[in-house]
C-alpha cells in the first residue's frame, strides 16, 4: 500500500481559501466581503480579508467607502515577486505593508485615494497587507515587524 503525502500546510491553506472564495464583483462596484483571517502585529489584531484569486486581487478595496479601524485586506500570492499597487478606483486612504513568506514586513507605504502613483515592495514578497491609513505609524510599526496568524503561523 502506498501512502500519499499531503501538500505542505501553506499550499493546502491557499487552495482551501481559493475554493471558499466568492467570485469578484464587477469592476464598477466593491466586491463582496472575502473570507477572513485573524492576524496579529504585536498585541494588535487585524481582521484581514483574504484576496487570493486574480479577480479578487484586481478588485481589492476598490469602490469601498470605508473600513473598520482594525480591518485589512491580505493579498496572497503563490510565489514571491516584486508587488506594486495603485489606488485609481480606491476611495479611502490606505497604508500597505509588503510582507515576506515568514510574515516579516519588508517595507510600508502610505497610499492616497484615487491615485495612479505606484507603490512597490522593496524586494520580492508573497503578501501585501492593506490597512487604514496610518495604522502602522500610529503603533510605531516599521519594516522588520513580524506578523502572525493566517499564513504566518
Amino acid at each position: 500500500m502506498t501512502s500519499i503525502k499531503p501538500p505542505p500546510f501553506p499550499t493546502a491553506w491557499l487552495l482551501a481559501l481559493a475554493a471558499w472564495s466568492l467570485p469578484a464583483a464587477a469592476q464598477d462596484g466593491p466586491q463582496a466581503r472575502l473570507p477572513l483571517a485573524e492576524l496579529t502585529a504585536g498585541m494588535h489584531v487585524i481582521h484581514a480579508e483574504l484576496a487570493v484569486t486574480p479577480e479578487q486581487q484586481a478588485t481589492g478595496m476598490m469602490f469601498r467607502r470605508g473600513m473598520g479601524a482594525n480591518d485589512g485586506m491580505l493579498f496572497v500570492n503563490e510565489d514571491a515577486g516584486v508587488r506594486c499597487f495603485w489606488m485609481r478606483n480606491t476611495l479611502i486612504p490606505l497604508s500597505i505593508a509588503f510582507v515576506a513568506e515568514d510574515g516579516t514586513v519588508v517595507n510600508i507605504a502610505d497610499m492616497a485615494p484615487r491615485s495612479d502613483e505606484s507603490h512597490c515592495s522593496a524586494k520580492p514578497v508573497r503578501y501585501a497587507l492593506e490597512v487604514p491609513l496610518g495604522w502602522f505609524a500610529k503603533r510605531g510599526f516599521k519594516a522588520g515587524l513580524k506578523l502572525r496568524g493566517g499564513p504566518f503561523k
